[in-house]
């Protein structure tokens, strides 16, 4: 699996990568635009993630609008095979960021601060089997 983390803050992108590198390559992304330029880069090499863990706030540009643009670039793709699994990661969960992330189109949502066995549970709702 193939798995890209877009998070601007150092100890939760740090953090996301631990828990994910059971699972498979895992990519870093500091910010919005490195990550969206990562993303397209793999996509257009025929290597697209699997799996994008996406924070909803960074400066520049923000996860909501990262995820529109992903869900676009995917849209205009012949191959619909390149749609990640998306999960927004943020400290806002109320309900107007929540329902925020879903009509932008994430499939699943997960407050920080980042806890394995939530995260864990969310990947297997996503339909990736956890590592043995």
């Amino acid at each position: 699996m193939r798995i890209l983390v877009i998070e601007d803050d150092f100890v939760s992108r740090t953090v996301l990568t631990r828990f994910l590198e059971p699972f498979g390559e895992v990519t870093a992304a500091p910010d919005g635009h490195a990550g969206l330029s990562t993303y397209r880069q793999a996509a257009q090499a025929g290597t697209p993630f699997d799996l994008v863990t996406l924070d909803m706030m960074m400066p520049g540009i923000d996860g909501l609008q990262v995820l529109k643009e992903m869900r676009t670039y995917e849209g205009e793709q012949t191959d619909k095979e390149l749609a990640a699994k998306v999960l927004m990661t943020t400290a806002l969960d109320d309900v107007k960021n929540v329902t925020a992330a879903y009509d932008a189109m994430c499939d699943d949502y997960l407050a920080k601060p980042i806890r394995k066995a939530v995260l864990f549970e969310k990947l297997q709702k996503l339909g990736f089997a956890l590592p043995s």
